[in-house]
């Protein structure tokens, strides 16, 4: 954890008597973090972002759905964060950013699924969306603030010295202190600039406390599901209908034919569960080929990368490490996965290198090899438990 004696500051929180927008989604996190601010004495002002636009039919199941942040139930939501804010004397705005998300993250998401990739959508979520359209949204109100907060479990730092030998002392991400609910990840592509203004007042709590204390205020959202995923499972069909799926060949590592796959928007890295074939032995899915329309079966052994080479890369305020320097790192791969030590360095692309690069190409190396590296998710750098940069991974070295 980030202390006293440590190479970075803990940016303050927001006092009485300042202006504050909180971005409200009615769950039990957002809901708190604005009461709290609100009894601390700033003057609150909440906003929702509206994503939902009813081109998806809504499905009526006799099962529960589990809470989705894209989805029918928006209307609902709205419903509650309304009734909060009146309640408590809290102005209250919907901020429309329904076309900037279908652009950004839903045509994102099926893009790169078609691509044989294994997208992250919150993470283009909360770039593009909460911490971009939702803001120039206030902004294009006139809302004038002081801080941004939101319910998000990390903290913003600073670095006490430059940032990689430069003057420069930007705002960085660190982890938060309930590390079961730490959300980094998501939010790692945040620019330096943006979060000047950005504070998330549950840094120091964990989800026990955000629990007993909503409880003891009476907050409705204390007994509302979480969200669990940015769209129900039950509407994955009807977001790719756009298009047909094209089946092709599950294949084997030496090439022969297991069986047919239904398209391989279908599929990720390291999958094993409905892929439709007889084998003797537990296999898994080790290599999706949009190229060819295949998509690649192994041995779990066989899903083992020692490294890996990611592009797209963000870094504090644009500073890139300096040229000509391996450094040393914890990366996380994916977010269920625990932070493993890793060498960085820049990676060269050789003549006999097929892939195409979005800037410059960085080279992960891992102390220990690491399982289902998927390309299209996001390898991201921590360094005492704060966020140095991150980018989407290219490939695996097996």
């Amino acid at each position: 954890m980030i202390n006293e004696v440590s190479d970075y500051e803990v940016l303050d929180m927001p006092k009485a008597g300042d202006r504050v927008v909180v971005g409200m989604s009615g769950g039990v996190d957002s809901t708190l973090t604005a009461l709290m601010l609100k009894e601390k004495g700033c003057t609150v002002i909440g906003v929702t972002m509206s994503l939902w636009d009813g081109h998806l039919p809504e499905i009526k199941s006799e099962k529960k759905m589990r809470e989705a942040c894209y989805g029918p139930g928006e209307e609902e939501n709205i419903e509650e964060c309304q009734k909060f804010c009146a309640e408590h004397g809290i102005e209250y705005h919907v901020i429309e950013v329904q076309e900037t998300y279908k652009e950004k993250v839903l045509e994102y998401f099926k893009a790169e699924y078609r691509a044989g990739r294994t997208p992250n959508p919150c993470i283009q979520c909360n770039r593009h969306i909460k911490f971009g359209a939702l803001l120039d949204g206030i902004e294009n109100l006139g809302i004038d603030y002081d801080y941004f907060c939101t319910g998000h479990y990390a903290k913003i730092v600073r670095p006490k010295k430059g940032l990689f030998g430069s003057e420069e002392r930007p705002c960085m991400i660190a982890t938060a202190a309930d590390i079961t609910k730490d959300q980094t990840y998501f939010i790692h592509r945040i620019p330096s600039h943006v979060l000047e203004k950005v504070r998330f007042p549950l840094a120091t709590m964990k989800k026990s406390e955000v629990f007993e204390l909503a409880k003891k205020a009476n907050l409705e959202a204390a007994n509302r599901e979480e969200s669990q995923d940015f769209i129900g499972e039950e509407y994955f069909d009807i977001l790719f209908s756009d298009k047909p799926s094209v089946p092709g060949d599950i294949i084997d590592l030496d090439g022969h034919v297991l069986g047919r796959h239904k398209g391989i928007e279908h599929y990720t890295i390291g999958q094993r569960r409905g892929l439709g074939v007889a084998v003797s032995y537990p296999v898994y899915v080790q290599a999706i080929d949009a190229k060819n329309n295949v998509v690649v079966l192994a041995p779990n052994d066989a899903l083992n990368s020692s490294a890996l080479i990611a592009d797209d890369f963000v870094w504090p305020a644009d500073l890139e490490p300096p040229e000509g320097k391996e450094f040393e790192a914890d990366v996380k791969i994916r977010l269920a996965s625990r932070p493993v030590k890793a060498k960085i360095s820049r990676y060269t692309p050789g003549e006999d290198d097929k892939f195409s690069y979005k800037g410059q190409p960085w080279l992960v190396t891992f102390a220990e090899q690491q399982r289902a590296v998927a390309p299209g998710q996001s390898a991201v750098l921590y360094k005492d438990n704060v966020i140095l940069g991150g980018g989407i991974i290219v490939r695996g070295i097996k």
